[in-house]
Parts: C-alpha cells; structure tokens; sequence
C-alpha cells in the first residue's frame, strides 16, 4: 500500500485517490499508444514508396527484434507493434484503410507473427540497396517490361541459398550493365501472386523481357561474364563499320532521320572504343545516336578526312560538320557509362514550347509536354530518350519552361516541375503523371494516356453541372494508394467509354473544390450521376470500379429501413432467406465491409436476399432488435412462422467468398454425398444426367470449391443432378474414373445407353455458372441423340 507523510505521521492513501491514479495511468497509455501512428512507428513519411517502407522496417527489425533484446521482457510487444505497421503499410489496399479509418478499419490479424532476427539480417529485401538493380513489385512491373527497354529480372525467394549465392555475382553484373539495360529484382516472398502468374516455379529464375516478345529464360551457369553475353545478345542495335564506299551516304541518311552519330577511329595508335563497348553504347544511345566505327589502317584518307590521325572517339550531332566550329564533341575516355553522359548532355533538348504555338501545336496532335521551372536536371537529359520510345506511337515530345511562360503554367494550375500527356484536343483534355520519376514508368504513363479517357481537373473544368455521369478520383499526389489507383482509373475509363466520364482532382492543389464535398481522406473517388453522390468503397483496381458501377445500375444489396425490414424480413415467405448487414457509417470494420458484402450479394443472386440497415440513421430500431456491436451479420432462414429467428455470423474472416460459403451452409443441400454403390446405381447405370464433384476433404482448393457446388447444384435442379464423391474415403472408385486431381467436375450426360467410368466429360472451370451454361450447351448439343436412341433394358 502507498504511503504519503503529513506532519511526519504515515497515512494511507484514499481508495478513491489510489484508483485514480491508476486510471490516469491507463489513460496517459491508451492516449500514447494511439498518437503513435504506424508511419512514425517505422520513422518514415506519409508518401514513403514501399521500398523505403521496407528498408525502415528491416533497420527496426534488426535492433528491435527480440532476439537480441533477451533482458528486454516488451521486447516482443513493441516488435509487434512495428512489424504490424510495416505488414499494412506494404499492401496497398490496408494502407489506404489505414489512412482512412486508421486501426479500426482493418482486421486484427496483420503483423501477428515475425521472424527470426537472422532473416531479417541476411534473407529481407536482398536487393534494396542497391542502386543499379531496380525492385518491382506487382504495381509496377507490367509498366516496367513493357516500356520498350530491355529488362534482365531476377526472381529469387528469400530463404533460397542458391539466391544469396548469386547476390554478389548480380550486383557485379548490374554495375556493368547499368545504362545498357535496365537490372531488376522481384521478391516472390512478396510478390507470390506475381510470381505465379508470371510461371515462375524455381528460386532464382532469371528471364530477359522485350516488349511485346516472350520473355526469354537463362540456364548457363551463372557468372557474370556468362550474364553479360547472355544479354549483350538482345541488343540489337547495329554498329556500322563505316569504309570509303558507306561512310557520307550512312552518315547523311542519319541525319535527314534527326539522328547524330557516335564514331570510333581505330588506328595503331590512340585509343578506340573496343567491340563490346562499342554495342553497349549503341543500345544505350538507340533512337538517339548512331554508332560505327573506322579502321584507319585501312581507311587512311577516310579518316584524314576526318582530320583523324590517331585513334579517336568523336560525337558528331545531325547537321555537324568539321566547318563548323565546337559542333562535334570529342571524346577522352573509353567508360561507356561516361561517353553516354556526355554524349546525352551535348544532343539538343526537345522541342520547346511557348504560349505563342502551344495551343496550335496541341490541337492536332499527342504530346507528351515536360513542365521546368528553370532548372536543368540529369532527369531532363534522359528525357532526350522518351522520343526515341514514343514515335512508334505517334506521340511528339516537347517541354514548357514556366519560368519564361508563367501564365501558361498557371492557366493549367502547374506549379511545379511535371510531365502530361495532351491527347490531341487541345489544352482542356489533358493528364498529369504522378508515377514515379523514371523513364520506364513515364513512356508507360504516355502509352496508357493516351488510350484511357481521364482528365486532370480543374475549377474551369470540374463537372459541377453534372449533366453526364461522372467519376471523380479526390487525390493528393504524395499518397501512394492514390499512385496505385490512377493506372486503374485507366483501364476502367476505357472499358466504360461513352458510358461514363473519369477526372481526377489534386487536393492538394484545389483545396475549395475538396473541402467543398468534405474530403478527408486520399483517395476519396466518387461517382457523380445526376443528383446522386455515391463514395467508391472496393478495391484500387479496375474491376472492382467496374464491380461497383454495374452495382449502381441494378443493386444487389437491398437498403432496408424499420419498415421495409418488417415488411420484407420478418414477413418474409416461406423458403425465403435473407442476409441482414447491420451496420453504423463511422465504424471503420463496417466500412471495409461494404464491397465484399455487395460483391456476396452478386455471388447469392438467386440463392437469397441481401440487406443492409444503417444503426446511425435508425438507432433505437437497432437497439430494439438487440444489435450491440457493429458490423452485426445475421442470417434469417427460411421458415417463415418463426419470424424472429436469426444466426449471427462469428466468423473470423469477412471477405465474399466466406460470408457466402457461411450462409450456403444455413441452406438445405442440393446435392447428395455419394457411395460407391450408388455411384454405379444412380450416376453409371441410371437414367438422369449427372454433375459430379471428385473432391479430397484435406485438398484447399475443394473446399473453396464446394459451396460452388451447391449453387450449381441449385441453378441445375430439375435438369441436371449434382452429387460428391469423397476420393480420400472412396479412393477405388475414383481411380476407376481416371481422377487424378483435386477437386474434378465430370459430367455424366444419359444418351439412352448405360454409361461408363470414363464415358464421362471433363468439366474445366470452378464457377457455377460457367460449368452450368456448359453443361446447357452440351445438352442443346445432345438433344439429337436424345430423342433418337432407344432407351436401354435394363
């Protein structure tokens, strides 16, 4: 018992004052640890990308991690805490939740295990820091391998041994390809979904990848010279051998074409740029320079025509002669890396335009425009290249200085160095890129541009009339969820071209227009039709958008007040099952809740109804049903004399296919477990037609698949019966049918005669109604055969 001294006298403490203390403790607690957001827990900023995420967490991991902290009894607790903030962070789709509706609106299961301090050491993110080798996750990697560079990738796992052994030999091989082609590594501990559609099933796979060809596999074995020959191959690029007979006319074509050229005079004295340099260079200069080379053993007056003596190495840009004085750039070095970025810096920038010819020169053609504000960059010289990218595309390339041409930069609200792409209309229907700063990622940006119909907004032109449905994406371009979602945004705008229009609006740029429709989180997208409003609420991709607006044209989820639920729930008709999502709009859960709850509704049609009642709206009618806790899911079956009754769902996981798979199981079955007995009674020897399910009760992918199966059993009944026959119990009968994968869909047509094991016909699909128009069409199909074959005795 605490103590406190009055008059030299010991008193104790009141109770009262003892629980207080205690309670401002508690509180001082709480209130620390939630002020303590994840971004500060890792120490980055809000707009870190997800390397920088990483490679923060792998610092924390390897002082905080528990193994080295044995004295430290918090140690686990604090590790978890971190390890929790870097597993959201890292996913795109939990970090735009966090941002939004911080810890309550996700689950509680991230960051709930970790590993050992030696993985963090040696297996984390081996590549991160490394400068020449490029780490693409799933956003960016389509961009990447399809921008027209060259790019030799590296799948490895981080537990592979034969990985860390090639590390060293990777990175050596980087730094003497770098600028050639572009190195790059892709984790597949992270990235297992893109691993697997990309077929890599072994750790490390190396594959070279040209846009638009197969991606093209390495076996040698694996050093750094075997690397480099390997991918010197792909660069196809020519070097010219330029002799008396060749030299003017090649050299003069170039020119007509834009193109300088980069020559090396070969002698017995001096210095020449040896083979190897001499194609590395032409497939780092290719669209931009044309690179040959000269013997002057042989071509002695060629190259004194070329005031050349000795061995040299000379840059001479289109229209460049010996006459004109400091027009060829003379080389001193024999460092490809240092001859590009010599050669990079002296070829002309591009086209600059100005407020006098930027609207005439917009209005008929694709232009991909580089705003500057004065300064000359590095990145602006390897933006030299991006006309190279672009021609076969018909998109030109210029650049606006806005120091020189302000009003023209703040007419399009710029401020600030950006690249966009004008799509041929004129100054209105123009798109900002807010990817990252590399070229790969811009010449992707352009080529998607152009074809998608999204529109960079404005107050001139932000859809406030709204005479036509609009989708507002409300951004700011430091959030990299909203990064994630603009390539999306994309491909959704153009499947639903003349159906709806797609802008995006920068918050940070328009502060009016967003606190004008209470924006208070990145991103916020909105659909806009008419005097409608509905908030986006789904996953950053594009059919989920898709999923979404086909879901405002006919609803699947039925919003139900006090009366419509007494009417539609409680007086619901015999055999009719409803689903019931009590929610309250604040509730984070709830929130992430809304697009799985209408994407179960879709995959329910038919089977049962779907409801949602909001407990903020109508709070005393949820009290009154008893509803305690948000989100409250009930299922109300189909007996309709007990109108009250109800099953709640406890159930860990909230996604569609297990809330569906939960409420499939409250219904009577439509299929039948069958033995072998009456497998060769009622599907072999019988005279209905059968769908069967050949399923192990230990295989995952069976039971994912099996509430699938109830529902084709249900579209199917009357035409077509459904029955299971368990492989693990009934493995004779199984191998009899020729099953050798979990699970199989056969379907057993009756065409008048007895059937067989094997007269059955592979099904391949696991989506109930894909199997069930099947399986109609092949009855359409059959229907001949049907009516003419007598029926068998039997």
């Amino acid at each position: 018992m605490g103590y406190s001294l009055v008059l030299g006298v010991q008193r104790p403490r009141p109770i009262w004052l003892m629980l207080s203390l205690l309670l401002l403790v508690i509180l001082l607690a709480v209130s620390r640890a939630e002020s303590q957001n994840y971004y500060d827990l890792l120490g980055v900023s809000r707009e870190a990308t997800t390397r920088e995420i990483r490679q923060a967490f792998k610092k924390l991991a390897l002082t905080m991690h528990p193994d080295k902290n044995p004295g430290d009894s918090s140690a686990h607790e604090k590790f978890l805490q971190v390890n929790r903030a870097y597993e959201v962070l890292k996913d795109e789709d939990l970090r735009k939740k966090y941002d939004k509706y911080g810890e309550k609106g996700l689950d509680e299961q991230q960051g709930g295990r970790y590993e050992s301090w030696n993985y963090y050491r040696y297996d984390f993110g081996i590549y991160d820091d490394d400068l020449e080798i490029i780490t693409l996750d799933s956003g960016d990697f389509e961009a990447a391998v399809n921008s027209g560079e060259i790019w030799f990738i590296n799948f490895y796992f981080p537990r592979c041994s034969h990985c860390h052994q090639l590390a060293p030999t990777w990175r050596e091989f980087a730094k003497e390809m770098d600028g050639v082609i572009r190195i790059g590594a892709v984790n597949c501990g992270d990235n297992n979904h893109l691993c697997r559609r990309r077929g890599i099933n072994s750790y490390p796979s190396l594959y070279i990848y040209r846009a638009g060809q197969r991606p093209e596999k390495f076996t040698e074995e694996r050093t750094k010279d075997n690397l480099i020959r390997f991918s010197m191959q792909f660069i196809t690029t020519t070097v010219t051998e330029l002799w008396q007979g060749n030299a003017f006319s090649e050299i003069d074509s170039a020119f007509a074409a834009g193109l300088g050229w980069l020559i090396t005079f070969c002698s017995d004295s001096g210095d020449c740029l040896e083979p190897r340099t001499r194609q590395k260079l032409a497939g780092m200069l290719d669209g931009l320079v044309k690179v040959g080379w000269m013997d002057c053993t042989t071509q002695g007056q060629l190259c004194s025509s070329f005031q050349v003596t000795a061995g040299a190495t000379a840059l001479f840009p289109p229209g460049s002669s010996l006459d004109k004085q400091g027009s060829v750039l003379w080389l001193n070095t024999l460092d490809s890396r240092e001859i590009y970025n010599q050669v990079i810096s002296y070829l002309p920038d591009m086209e600059l335009l100005t407020s006098d010819n930027f609207q005439r020169k917009l209005a008929r053609h694709r232009w991909l425009v580089s705003f500057r504000f004065g300064d000359r960059s590095s990145a602006s010289n390897e933006y030299k290249k991006l006309q190279a990218f672009l021609r076969n595309d018909h998109i030109q390339v210029g650049r606006v200085d806005c120091i020189a041409d302000p009003e023209l930069c703040q007419s399009l609200y710029i401020h600030k160095p950006c690249v966009a792409v004008f799509k041929g209309l004129g100054i209105q229907d123009f798109e900002i890129h807010h990817g990252k700063d590399v070229l790969y990622n811009i010449v992707g940006f352009a080529r998607d541009s152009v074809r998608a119909h999204v529109t960079t907004l404005r107050p001139d032109n932000f859809p406030s009339d709204r005479k036509e449905p609009w989708l507002v994406d409300f951004f700011a371009p430091w959030c990299p969820p909203c990064r994630a979602l603009l390539p999306e945004l994309r491909k959704a705008s153009i499947q639903l071209v003349g159906q709806m229009k797609f802008g995006t609006l920068d918050c940070t740029i328009h502060h009016n227009l967003c606190s004008m429709y209470n924006i208070q989180a990145y991103p916020t997208t909105v659909i806009f039709n008419g005097s409608s409003v509905h908030e986006y609420e789904g996953q950053h991709s594009a059919d989920g958008i898709l999923e979404f607006i086909q879901d405002l044209v006919n609803p699947s989820v039925v919003v139900l007040d006090p009366s419509s639920f007494t009417e539609r729930v409680k007086g619901r008709a015999e055999g009719q099952v409803w689903m019931v999502d009590f929610y309250a709009p604040w509730c984070g859960p709830c929130q992430a809740l809304i697009p799985e709850w209408r994407r179960m509704a879709r995959l329910l049609s038919g089977q049962m109804l779907v409801g949602s009642v909001d407990c903020q709206r109508f709070q005393s009618f949820c009290q009154g049903q008893g509803v305690r806790a948000y989100p409250e899911i009930r299922l109300y079956p189909g007996n309709a004399r007990q109108q009250d009754r109800f099953m709640s769902y406890n159930g860990w996981h909230r996604d569609a296919h297990s809330l569906r798979a939960w409420a499939l199981s409250s219904l009577p079955r439509a299929s039948v477990d069958l033995s072998p007995e009456t497998f060769r009674s009622l599907v072999l020897s019988g005279r209905d037609h059968w769908v069967v399910d050949f399923y192990a009760p230990w295989c995952g992918p069976c039971q994912h698949f099996s509430p699938e199966f109830e529902v084709l059993a249900r579209i199917l009944k009357g035409e077509v019966r459904a029955g299971k026959v368990d492989c693990q119990a009934h493995h004779q009968t199984c191998q009899s049918a020729g099953i050798t994968a979990y699970p199989t869909v056969r379907f057993y047509p009756y065409l008048g005669t007895k059937k067989h094991e094997h007269s059955a016909e592979h099904i391949n699909s696991r989506d109930a109604n894909v199997i069930a128009d099947t399986i109609r069409q092949r009855l359409q199909q059959l229907l001949p055969q049907l009516h003419s074959k007598p029926k068998d005795e039997l």
